[in-house]
């Protein structure tokens, strides 16, 4: 089977800048440029996170200074408003805090960053206590994997799982992070199966699958062009 999925844990980030409560709002703009960050998380007590405030929940301040709104806007933006006036992160941050814990896939954290429109992630403990910080960035680490060791774990944990009589006639390769299975097999109702476990693999891209029935007639080679 494909080895055990990359974890939060294996390409968050750490050390991890971050604000208490009482930070004022210049102080949390000049911790994000210093850092090149779109957001930080608050603490309190012994590292909790308890909000966290991005670039989304600073930009009202400029967007309403010298705008008087119509009576009807105020009433449907009266939390954007109320960041405009805000001046300390307890005021500013976006709270409860979405996290991942350090076990989470990075498949199940790219599927919460999706749905909740998110860029970073704090990652925390069991007690919520501040751990590192995941990005997209850090999610996309795992399709910098080189073919070879992509190739090398498709050989051994899916080739030689599905097929050991015939591993060694199966033919695995690997460009960009697209795999690709040629060769016969006796049971054609495994192909399927390969093709899944294969895409399950870290920093697959694609599966091309070329796998055969032992009695279809060989590939043709292809034409030089």
């Amino acid at each position: 089977m494909p080895d055990t999925p990359h974890i939060v844990s294996d390409v968050m980030t750490l050390p991890v800048v971050a604000v208490g409560r009482d930070a004022r709002f210049k102080e949390i703009v000049r911790a994000m440029g210093e850092w090149k960050v779109s957001a930080v998380p608050v603490l309190e007590g012994d590292g909790r996170v308890i909000g966290v405030v991005s670039e989304a929940d600073l930009l009202p301040k400029e967007e309403f200074r010298d705008r008087d709104l119509p009576r009807s806007e105020q009433i449907r933006r009266l939390s954007d408003l109320a960041k405009a006036g805000a001046v300390t992160a307890e005021e500013l941050m976006s709270t409860p805090a979405v996290t991942v814990h350090p076990d989470v896939t990075l498949a199940q954290a790219a599927r919460i960053m999706a749905v909740k429109h998110l860029k970073r992630l704090p990652v925390v403990d069991d007690e919520d206590r501040l751990q590192g910080i995941v990005s997209r960035a850090d999610l996309l680490k795992v399709f910098l994997r080189a073919d070879e060791d992509i190739e090398e774990e498709v050989r051994r944990t899916v080739v030689s799982y599905l097929f050991p009589a015939l591993s060694h006639t199966i033919h695995v390769a690997v460009h960009d992070g697209v795999v690709t299975l040629r060769g016969r097999v006796q049971d054609t109702s495994l192909v399927w199966v390969a093709e899944r476990l294969v895409r399950a693999v870290e920093g697959v891209v694609d599966v091309e699958s070329r796998l055969t029935g032992e009695d279809a007639a060989p590939d043709r080679p292809e034409t030089p062009r």
